[in-house]
């Protein structure tokens, strides 16, 4: 069986993970695991920036003012 997709994203539930850990943390920059969280956080915000930057350089010069709308919303 296939997972079910949630109503957020990766990116918004890594988020929320490295928030609440760093809440009540004396020292996170010490803490291997808040580490690995934040380091798969900016693996996601890469993905996601890269896959703009993809579908903005394949819509050409006609998909400009159409790609820069939905980016900013």
């Amino acid at each position: 069986m296939a997972k079910k997709t949630t109503g957020e994203s990766e990116e918004t539930r890594l988020k929320k993970k490295v928030a609440a850990k760093l809440a009540g943390h004396a020292n996170p920059e010490g803490d291997v695991a808040m580490r690995s969280l934040r380091k798969r956080l900016k693996r996601e915000q890469r993905r996601r920036r890269a896959l703009a930057l993809r579908k903005k350089h394949a819509a050409g010069s006609k998909g400009e003012s159409a790609a820069a709308a939905p980016a900013s919303a």
